[in-house]
């Protein structure tokens, strides 16, 4: 817990907030008490329903309002079918602002920008909201500064512009961190990778790292070896820095490096120890002290079916009392050890239901349960312990309408504050309290 306290960005908001990605202290953990045991037997108790556009973009939830992307295709122009496909699709991307007590839009912040992304149902990032400020950064990367309570642009950059850099395959999705004075972002390009800006107006502070493509994993900050460090995981190596100055600590090269890109979920602490997933590529552990980091164990396999240790696509994992949890290649929901990786238990229960590639579910930490949100909309309470996976309650909180990977499925991060739980498909956003009365 000291540990987590440390690495937190530092924001001064109530603790029934929901700020940024993972919430509060980026750690994917609920604090709130007086939450449900089980779900009522009639259903979840929707507050409201607010119609939005596509996107990835999880919630943020700060003060009374409720900050999400989305996007609007230009009138008469539709998707590709394919998608992978990287043609240009006209169209443009909001930051909206919603009332937390009725889902009414308050303002909207809209700019044209036309997508060359691959399923490009809409923006990945969750937003950042801090010292009265929403950050937001849309897939061909277009960070914009606002007034939290206006909508009225404060500062803004283009990445492809600034940095001489096209957009990655799957769009820019690394989820912006403020620290103290500074928000850091994962960018791209030759020694800006990582990119650090005054949060107030936007004026560059530093820059660091070069490789062929950034990925897409946020960037995060731990403590090891008494230092605070900056944690930056592109597909070529793991990097600590100082958020200070983007020195560089130590890096620890990856070879094979990362394939197609894909380093998404976000870095994991426990300890002196680094955890990190990824689809092809599988498992990383690695022992960090002040200036350096020594490998512990990791996959021996690059593969998406012939897997070992823990192949997740895009879920961050949950490690508790020496165990991982997290959905694997194909939605086999796994408990590992973190000692060395040895798989314990699976179920396909908490994801896709079956086999299925990209299977997919979110695990918010609550008490001595887990809220996991699946692909197929569905809200579960489990406990997740070493000896099994134990459904407590579910519940259908939205329907999936993202047919990208071939099923429909939902892919977008829900927030939890206020007692209630904040989450969105490509039709809508929802409000359900969780409230024990």
């Amino acid at each position: 817990m000291i540990c987590a306290l440390l690495a937190t960005t530092m924001f001064r908001l109530d603790a029934e907030d929901w700020p940024q990605w993972l919430g509060p202290q980026r750690d994917g953990v609920w604090r709130e008490t007086g939450i449900i045991e089980k779900f009522p037997a009639g259903g979840l108790n929707f507050r409201w329903r607010t119609p939005i556009g596509g996107g990835y973009s999880g919630p943020a939830v700060v003060k009374g309002r409720v900050y999400v992307m989305d996007r609007q295709l230009a009138k008469g122009t539709a998707r590709s079918a394919d998608a992978f496909s990287r043609s240009k699709v006209p169209g443009s991307e909001r930051v909206l602002c919603l009332n937390e007590s009725d889902g009414k839009i308050l303002w909207q912040h809209e700019y044209e920008c036309d997508y060359t992304v691959s399923y490009g149902a809409g923006p990945r990032v969750t937003p950042v909201v801090n010292d009265g400020k929403v950050y937001a950064l849309g897939s061909e990367g277009n960070l914009v500064c606002l007034d939290a309570e206006k909508g009225t642009p404060v500062w803004s950059h283009d990445f492809k512009k600034d940095f001489a850099v096209k957009t990655p395959l799957w769009g820019f999705a690394g989820h912006p961190l403020v620290d103290g004075k500074k928000l850091i972002c994962l960018a791209g390009g030759d020694g800006s990778v990582a990119v650090a800006y005054d949060k107030d107006t936007g004026r560059e502070l530093w820059r660091a790292l070069s490789a062929k493509e950034p990925g897409y994993a946020p960037p995060m900050i731990y403590e090891f070896g008494g230092r605070r460090q900056l944690i930056l995981w592109h597909p070529e190596a793991v990097n600590g820095l100082d958020p200070e100055t983007g020195k560089i600590f130590w890096t620890y090269p990856l070879a094979p490096s990362v394939r197609s890109g894909m380093t998404i979920p976000s870095p994991r602490q426990v300890g002196d120890l680094l955890f990190l997933t990824s689809f092809y590529n599988g498992s990383l552990t690695l022992r960090v002290g002040s200036d350096k980091a020594t490998l512990v164990w990791q996959s021996k396999k690059v593969s998406e079916m012939d897997t070992d240790g823990l192949h997740t696509v895009m879920a961050t994992p949950f490690i508790e009392n020496g165990h991982i949890y997290s959905p694997c290649s194909y939605g086999q929901f796994r408990c590992l050890k973190l000692e060395n990786g040895k798989r314990v238990w699976e179920t396909f229960a908490p994801t896709s239901g079956k086999s299925a590639r990209w299977g997919h579910a979110f695990i918010v930490k609550h008490d001595e349960r887990s809220f996991i949100f699946s692909e197929n909309g569905d809200l579960i309470i489990a406990k997740l312990t070493p000896e099994k996976y134990q459904e407590v309650s579910r519940a259908r909180l939205l329907d999936p309408a993202n047919h990208d990977p071939g099923r429909p499925v939902v892919w977008s991060h829900p927030a939890f504050a206020n007692k209630n739980i904040y989450a969105r498909n490509d039709k809508e956003i929802v409000c359900v309290s969780l409230a024990d009365n």
